[in-house]
């Protein structure tokens, strides 16, 4: 792939490319995500050495940017937008060689699941003194059943109880036994996760990725055999709660099951993982994410600057120069709001607020100006946390929660979000650890120094856009300067949560 005029003279990408779930990308062939380079980049041999791409050394010979585009979860590439396209005497050609997947069928052999009472069915499952059964599995879904198999009274299945727990059950005549694995976070992410379960006559047991095994032994005496005589069902059948989703590499005891193939001649099933999103995820605009349902999809726009069904209804507040917002918080919630336009003071809110261990900021906004204020957490204290666009437009986001002489700053000089473009901002803080995720980039870890509190003490004030009175803190250089002419969306400070809008 060869990217024309790839960056701007600031570094700010005049081309990208969209691929699945309606995201932008802006590294090339032969890159990764996040890493915004291509492949002379990342071997170091590009023609200009101060370039990561040599379309940007802008000669008057033709040079070659070229490379797979290898991250699955990315592709297919479904457009491509190029800028920087009115400068007289420059030609750029670029071109998109076709997918193609390799690797081991039965690894990647799929069906999608599209509504509650969608199942799949095949030859009863012959585990009567050990069954071995693995697969992966991917929903948005907090709970459903992905296999079962039925006699006169035993039974064997496998299912999502909650989004946090995977169940494994079964009785081959001494009575139900469950067994269940709990995961600390949630697994309706629509990210591939891993079952095994396993049932011998000695014991059985469930893992889930690489989360602790859980074990149950067998009671040393009575039944052992399982006896079953349904057909196995895989999906929700007979009423039960249906799995909305996908599941590959099903295995059991060693057979693979071939789930594209009895996908393809199942009525209302598709073979592979292609769910409704596929079709129509571009319609969720801005950033938004396409959600499977069961009879359609939506579009979650929580992580944009925008509202509406297909995330394209600007509801953000637009700051002109100068111009501020202040909200106050109090035990019981936010207070209120305050604005102004120019520089001044307003009456302290009263009580101080528990302190934090722990606190999620997560916005959007878009600015052109630079340096700027975006977001600023004021304390009855000298704790503060500040969002800042720095003069070069890279982010910066700067803690103090005392124990140390200096703030302690996060640089992210990857990107300039000073480039009139939507950006969406998360920072996660417990205790000493902060994970940032900026855009589509991953979430980085971040860790406060040693000598750093842990707790945020008597959060006061949100300023949004400027910092006004005696709030300044450690960042009086950058108070004054223009502030975001940005859209605020959604802002969740610890247990508050904000919407802004113009109102």
């Amino acid at each position: 792939m060869v990217p024309p005029g790839h960056h701007k003279k600031d570094g700010s990408p005049y081309t990208w490319w969209v691929g699945k779930a309606n995201e932008k990308h802006y590294y090339w062939g032969g890159s990764g995500p996040g890493i915004q380079k291509c492949a002379c980049g990342i071997e170091r041999n590009c023609t200009d050495p101060k370039y990561y791409c040599n379309c940007d050394a802008d000669y008057k010979q033709w040079r070659k940017d070229a490379g797979f585009l290898s991250y699955k979860d990315h592709l297919p590439v479904n457009q491509v937008v190029v800028g920087d396209t009115n400068r007289p005497g420059s030609e750029a050609k670029l071109s998109v060689g076709p997918l193609r997947c390799q690797g081991d069928r039965n690894y990647w052999n799929a069906a999608s699941f599209p509504n509650p009472s969608s199942y799949l069915h095949f030859s009863t499952f012959q585990g009567e003194t050990s069954a071995d059964i693995s697969f992966y599995f991917k929903t948005l879904i907090p709970q459903g059943v992905f296999l079962e198999n039925l006699g006169n009274t035993d039974f064997i299945k496998l299912e999502l109880k909650s989004a946090t727990e995977v169940s494994f059950s079964f009785d081959v005549g001494n009575g139900p036994v469950e067994i269940v694995v709990r995961s600390p976070t949630p697994l309706n992410d629509d990210q591939w996760h891993r079952v095994t379960a396993e049932r011998n006559v000695k014991q059985a047991s469930l893992q889930v990725d690489r989360l602790p095994q859980q074990i149950r032994k067998a009671p040393t005496e009575g039944h052992t055999r399982l006896e079953l005589y349904s057909q196995l069902f895989v999906g929700g059948a007979g009423g039960q709660q249906g799995f909305l989703g996908c599941i590959r590499s099903l295995r059991m005891n060693g057979v693979t099951l071939d789930l594209e193939e009895r996908a393809k001649v199942t009525s209302g099933f598709k073979s592979g993982c292609s769910g409704h999103c596929t079709s129509y995820g571009a319609n969720c605009e801005n950033g938004g994410k396409c959600i499977e349902k069961y009879h359609g999809y939506s579009c979650d726009c929580s992580n944009t600057a925008y509202d509406g069904t297909f995330c394209n209804k600007d509801v953000g507040a637009f700051f002109e120069e100068g111009m501020w917002l202040r909200y106050n918080f109090q035990a019981s919630g936010i207070s209120g709001k305050e604005s102004g336009s120019r520089s001044e003071s307003s009456p302290d809110p009263q009580g101080p607020l528990p302190d934090l261990a722990h606190e999620e900021i997560r916005f959007s906004f878009s600015t052109s100006k630079a340096p700027c204020i975006l977001l600023y957490v004021s304390s009855l204290t000298t704790d503060f946390l500040a969002v800042l666009v720095k003069p070069t437009g890279n982010l910066q986001i700067r803690y103090n929660l005392g124990g140390t002489r200096e703030p302690y700053n996060i640089d992210v000089d990857h990107r300039n979000v000073a480039n009139g473009q939507p950006h969406s901002v998360n920072i996660t803080r417990h205790e000493k650890t902060i994970l940032l995720k900026l855009d589509h980039y991953p979430s980085v870890s971040y860790h406060l120094p040693s000598s750093s509190d842990t707790l945020f003490n008597s959060p006061k004030s949100l300023f949004l856009g400027k910092v006004i009175g005696k709030n300044l803190g450690q960042i009086a250089h950058v108070l004054y300067s223009k502030a975001a002419s940005s859209p605020f969306k959604q802002i969740v400070v610890g247990d508050w949560g904000i919407q802004v809008n113009d109102s």
